[in-house]
């Protein structure tokens, strides 16, 4: 590659300027003097240049000179297509050590030399069966994605999606810190016999996404990285096979190639056999309390039966299977959970988790059954919906980050149908019921049976029917009064004659954090990473291209008023305001402000509609099976004028309200 003439000339000035400073002609004369000096005597044939080149080697001189002349690059170049420097490139003559070179790129990706890190690295996948005959997408189509998910020591991670294919390209580098535990040791680096007492696993989670931005749970695995800590040069590649969820946990959903790698190396490893006799200790340790605590429950549970034979149908649930198949007491699915400055309140912390969707474990082959899946709080949140389990499990969770005496209700509603809810207690021995499926609060009175026949009674304000336990992450509590009707049930848990409570021990030592290695780690929420205003417009500009090419089908003409489409802000800001607080607000000046813009004779119709998603044809093909929207967007007559506007109210996991108003204004005529 050639250089322009005139950078050539100003490389050769730099050249010539580095030299006059090396004094190299001096060099090159005390070189020849003295290569003269030593060969006088012998014959006196002329001194070639190949020999005087070797004098100048033999004392140094040319490695000096091409040490002082190295060309460092400034601005990087191109590494993945390997392409030389840009002319116009800026150069230092700066001889930098590959030992600071390696520094310098650890200060841009924010790295701690003083920390450990645990670089993952995802290969690719191989094996997905379900997806062998999935055809290659088209540029400019939409298609099925995966995306990775990962946790570990409240770090959380994910890759970007990538089509669904039977080897998807599943690319991806994650940077793991690996701190010490002990108070006052975070900066220290942790050395091989610390990293082997690091039990918490990698958490994997792989979610698919349909082209209706549809999400399914394909594989939830947990995996062990300190195998690495045998090898010695710091890195391990194998293979993880993922099994499926659910019905499907023993049906492997397909594999990941994985590398594994510690940064800075470790200066002694370990051996295999001393990992894998940590790993079998944990091991019988785990099995160990959980083999105690079921002896112990099958104990509590042949009492509990013998206060009353009637307590055989009471909905008392002890253990919950997760998404992987295993059992685990159901006070582990709760934690405290605080969510930092992501939610500020536990009333918005009900509405966040509202907004994750409903829905039930699909079942293979139907029946009418319900497939159970407690899912984790890892999977449920990538996933971004569950069943109702999942989402009080959640709830409870927060508000006892948010400091409220909260606890988890399994019993029954309308028909019978199984259902959990959340309960908190006041100072004051008040009783309240939050829907974590509605966000919806409902202050709870118990029916006194002994009461006077005329006198008043409460009616009950609930949905819930029955209830048959409840739990924290502390507690458990069975229902053991005469009847376990809500309406008649009296939340005393202090009253063993009303509530017979697990050993708060026993709970202990399998639900306690870190009391067992199956027990898996409480991952931080996310912050919001979609922008609402952006997402509001780029809806609502979609809303009004489908609602023209509607009408445009029924031959209709589409006059847009933006001033009618600005006002409906108001409504749709203080119906969320009203989701999130209960209180009802704004609607006084909305109405006054329609009723100015308004023409005598006109004659106004507006359709608000709630969505937990942002995908514009399926929020349509939504709005298009309420009648009263079909008149709306269908309207003829005269000086006909529509109005749209959207809302997008975001959430920790991005998890949104969309509001989105259609509306229309025409001339009555009489």
């Amino acid at each position: 590659m050639s250089l322009p003439p005139e950078k050539a000339s100003e490389l050769k000035q730099i050249i010539n300027n580095h030299l006059l400073k090396m004094d190299i002609h001096g060099k090159i004369r005390e070189v020849l003097a003295e290569t003269l000096k030593d060969d006088k005597g012998q014959s006196h044939q002329s001194l070639s240049e190949a020999s005087f080149l070797r004098a100048l080697q033999s004392r140094g001189i040319i490695d000096d000179v091409m040490k002082d002349l190295r060309l460092t690059q400034d601005a990087p170049t191109d590494a993945e297509g390997g392409l030389p420097p840009k002319p116009g490139a800026n150069f230092v003559n700066k001889d930098i050590t590959a030992e600071e070179l390696k520094l310098k790129q650890l200060k841009k990706s924010n790295v701690n030399p003083l920390r450990r890190y645990l670089y993952l690295q995802v290969l690719g996948g191989k094996a997905f069966l379900e997806h062998l005959h999935e055809p290659e997408p088209l540029p400019g189509q939409v298609f099925s994605t995966f995306t990775l998910y990962l946790h570990f020591r409240n770090q959380r991670f994910r890759s970007k999606p990538v089509p669904c294919a039977c080897e998807p390209s599943l690319e991806e580098g994650f940077l793991l810190e690996i701190h010490r535990d002990g108070i006052g040791e975070g900066n220290k680096m942790a050395d091989a016999t610390e990293l082997l007492s690091v039990c918490d696993p990698v958490h994997l989670v792989l979610i698919k996404t349909n082209t209706s931005s549809e999400t399914t749970l394909v594989s939830s695995y947990f995996l062990d990285w300190r195998t690495v800590l045998s090898s010695s040069s710091g890195k391990t590649c194998f293979a993880v096979e993922l099994m499926g969820v659910g019905s499907e946990c023993k049906v492997p959903a397909g594999v990941l190639t994985v590398s594994l790698e510690l940064y800075p190396p470790l200066t002694e490893t370990l051996s295999t056999d001393i990992i894998s006799t940590q790993q079998s200790l944990e091991r019988h340790r785990t099995a160990e309390k959980e083999r105690l605590f079921l002896v112990y429950a099958k104990q509590w549970w042949r009492e509990f039966l013998e206060i009353r034979q009637s307590h055989q149908s009471k909905m008392v649930k002890i253990f919950a299977q997760d998404e992987n198949g295993i059992n685990r007491p159901v006070c582990s699915y709760v934690r405290v959970l605080r969510a930092g400055r992501l939610l500020e309140s536990p009333r918005q912390a009900a509405r966040f988790v509202s907004l994750l969707a409903h829905e039930k474990a699909p079942v293979v082959g139907g029946g009418g059954g319900k497939q159970e899946q407690w899912c984790t709080l890892m999977a449920f949140l990538c996933r971004g919906k569950g069943d109702c389990e999942d989402h009080a499990t959640l709830l409870c969770s927060l508000l006892l980050g948010f400091g409220l005496d909260a606890y988890v209700c399994v019993g029954t509603k309308a028909r019978g149908v199984a259902h959990t809810w959340v309960l908190t207690r006041g100072c004051d021995g008040s009783i309240t019921f939050w829907e974590s499926l509605t966000a919806h609060r409902y202050l709870h009175r118990a029916i006194d049976p002994d009461g006077a026949p005329l006198s008043p009674q409460p009616k009950p304000s609930s949905p819930y029917r029955t209830v048959g336990c409840v739990f924290n992450h502390q507690t458990f509590l069975a229902n053991c009064q005469p009847s376990d009707a809500v309406e008649l049930c009296v939340f005393e848990f202090q009253n063993q004659s009303r509530w017979k409570a697990m050993s708060e021990e026993a709970l202990k030592s399998v639900c306690a954090p870190g009391s067992t290695t199956s027990l898996p780690p409480l991952p931080p929420l996310c912050a919001p990473s979609l922008e609402p205003a952006a997402c509001s417009n780029q809806l609502e500009l979609e809303m009004r291209y489908l609602i023209s090419e509607h009408r445009k089908d029924l031959e209709l003409a589409t006059v847009w008023d933006d001033h009618l489409s600005y006002l409906l802000s108001s409504a749709l800001s203080a119906y969320e305001l009203e989701r999130c607080t209960g209180v009802s607000c704004g609607n006084e000046e909305f109405q006054d402000a329609l009723r100015r813009a308004l023409a005598d004779g006109h004659t106004f119709k507006g359709f608000p509609i709630h969505f937990l998603h942002h995908n514009a044809r399926r929020a349509f093909a939504t709005c298009l099976r309420s009648p009263f929207c079909q008149e709306i967007v269908s309207c003829r007559g005269d000086h006909v004028r529509l109005a749209v506007r959207v809302r997008v109210f975001v959430y920790p996991e991005n998890a949104c309200a969309v509001w989105l108003m259609l509306a229309c204004k025409y001339r009555s005529v009489l």
